[in-house]
């Protein structure tokens, strides 16, 4: 990818910014060095050959209170504002409240430059019939089809057996090619390591951050778990050809300091493991930041 007119490796060295060691040079030099403007790459989520843009724009911040309170013109406008700036990938969820909100934003959006995830909750009705569920998220999205669709928040390690109805219906949903990928995301360490062992999936939603801060733990109700478990279980399933998406890189919001945003994603754009993330936005602000704070690990990553 070229910026004004060079690529990201000549830029950090005629700029001299490099990353030597982990976080030695200061967050403020490397994101002040990204040229204005900077749109996300492409991403490939694992062995599917499906593109998405590195960076995603979440709605499910406080369970998609933080978006709905935009109200639909302003959720549409700030969706328009990161759509102008190559954030093409949208993450919601049935639970989440915001698949109307997303419908009128992608209004007259090409779909096919789209990736648009959401995600379907574990209840006995959904397990009984998740197409029904699946018919109902396309209506109101305003879709035909779906990019990805993921089992909302696994929790217990016998989750392929409880919830084997709802993998077999996504299978059949992906023939008839009405999802394109299919997966889960867990809560707790018991769910993940059980997810490493299981090869239905094509993407896993997973939280990280370096910090540790809302990461799977031992028990779903943890709000510290351990990165280096977590990454343990996640470049398994990269070697098993998954895509891996990035969640909570702000700390489920709890990260006020700029500077542990800045290490959050260069975490997930170096540990190797991550194909793409997805922030929850609030204001045009916040998505500035994390463009710039992308920009920044990525060129470092580069050279």
């Amino acid at each position: 990818m070229k910026e004004s007119g060079i690529d990201r490796r000549q830029f950090f060295q005629r700029t001299g910014i490099f990353l030597a060691g982990a976080m030695i040079t200061p967050w403020q030099d490397l994101v002040s060095a990204v040229p204005k403007g900077y749109a996300p790459d492409l991403a490939t989520l694992g062995k599917s050959g499906v593109k998405l843009a590195r960076l995603g724009f979440g709605t499910g911040t406080n369970s998609g209170q933080v978006q709905r309170d935009l109200g639909m013109e302003g959720f549409s406008r700030l969706y328009r504002y990161a759509y102008e700036r190559g954030i093409t990938y949208i993450d919601t969820a049935d639970g989440y409240g915001t698949h109307k909100f997303v419908k009128q934003a992608i209004q007259g959006i090409p779909r096919e430059k789209l990736f648009i995830l959401s995600k379907m909750w574990w209840s006995p009705e959904n397990i009984k019939n998740p197409i029904a569920a699946l018919d109902r998220y396309r209506s109101e999205l305003g879709v035909e089809y779906l990019d990805c669709l993921l089992i909302h928040c696994t929790m217990e390690p016998t989750w392929p057996e409880d919830l084997k109805p709802m993998m077999e219906a996504f299978a059949q949903a992906q023939d008839r090619k009405i999802i394109r990928l299919k997966g889960m995301s867990c809560h707790g360490l018991p769910a993940l390591r059980q997810a490493a062992k299981v090869p239905w999936a094509d993407v896993q939603l997973a939280r990280v951050n370096p910090q540790g801060h809302v990461v799977d733990a031992e028990s779903p109700d943890e709000s510290e778990g351990n990165m280096d478990l977590v990454s343990q279980e996640l470049k398994t399933m990269k070697t098993m050809g998954r895509g891996i998406l990035g969640m909570k890189l702000i700390g489920n919001g709890d990260f006020k300091n700029r500077a542990d945003r800045v290490r959050a994603m260069q975490y997930a754009m170096q540990c190797g493991f991550v194909d793409a993330v997805t922030i929850g936005f609030a204001s045009t602000a916040e998505v500035d930041e994390a463009l710039e704070n992308m920009g920044a690990a990525l060129s470092v990553k580069a050279a």
